[in-house]
């Protein structure tokens, strides 16, 4: 049974360009290396109404190239329209939330299923 992003049928000139980010991606909190990857997915996707202004490229990482020692489930949940629900996780004994994941996203967006994002404000992304 399809499960298509009611989004995408909503706003049909919503884009999300999604590829690999062809580079190494590297992840830090507090100097501590959590991630590090080839494989990561780069996903860029306009801000609100305002489809030229895009907002931050957001890398979703396969947990396999995560610390996932180093984080904790919380139990924040929020809805994307276009993607699905996402769950959140914070670091271990840092308490802020940093990461979070689409664990069934919708079929328009099955490629960062299971993978990690981590916000660009509250960590250090190094790429290349």
């Amino acid at each position: 049974m399809p499960n298509n992003a009611p989004g995408f049928q909503k706003f049909p000139n919503h884009r999300i360009r999604l590829k690999p980010a062809k580079a190494r991606v590297r992840v830090k909190y507090n100097g501590e290396t959590i991630a590090d990857t080839t494989d990561a997915l780069a996903l860029e996707e306009p801000m609100g109404a305002d489809t030229s202004t895009v907002a931050p490229v957001i890398y979703y990482i396969p947990r396999k190239d995560v610390k996932t020692e180093r984080l904790v489930r919380t139990p924040k949940k929020t809805h994307c329209p276009f993607k699905g629900d996402a769950t959140y996780y914070s670091i271990r004994a840092g308490g802020e939330e940093v990461v979070w994941s689409y664990e069934q996203p919708y079929d328009e967006m099955m490629a960062i299923k299971g993978r990690l994002a981590f916000y660009p404000d509250k960590v250090e992304v190094v790429t290349g």
